[in-house]
């Protein structure tokens, strides 16, 4: 049974997020999107309305689970018996990023595979971190945002 891990803070969870699952769900027998938890970091969304949130965007596919995990990635990988990691990427800035966290990955589990799934060009300038902004300025967020989701902003 092929396994992968999609992880990431999904804070809040936007059409390039939903895009990169879809391409890459249909690759495995199951399919895992990880809320990671981290503590320094005081998000939009507490880590229960972020799991909540992606559950309603993917109620419609068994296939996916949610789940929020603390600690490494590579770790939780190990823990649900995740073979691979998903990781998106939009620009040459995030190619650069993820290359060296693969790398790293690579040395902490090499029975982990990093597969880097490049986003649509319709999508490569949507960020969470972008719509958190837009949302602190009282912006209209549904283009970027899937339907489902907004609800939880």
């Amino acid at each position: 049974m092929k396994t992968a891990l999609f992880p990431g803070s999904f804070d809040p969870i936007t059409k390039a997020h939903v895009d990169i699952v879809k391409r890459s769900v249909e690759l495995f027998d199951k399919f895992y999107i990880g809320i990671g938890v981290n503590s320094s970091k005081k998000g939009l969304l507490t880590i229960e309305q972020r799991e909540q949130m992606i559950r309603a965007v993917f109620a419609h596919d068994e296939r996916i689970h949610v789940i929020a995990y603390e600690g490494l990635t590579v770790d939780f990988c190990k823990s649900i018996g995740a073979a691979y990691m998903i990781r998106g990427i939009r620009t040459v800035s995030d190619f650069e990023y993820e290359k060296a966290i693969a790398q790293m990955n690579h040395s902490l589990a090499p029975d982990i595979e990093s597969i880097f799934i490049v986003s649509k060009p319709g999508y490569s300038s949507i960020s969470s971190t972008i719509v958190r902004e837009i949302i602190r300025y009282s912006g209209d967020v549904s283009q970027f945002i899937p339907k489902e989701a907004l609800p939880y902003l």
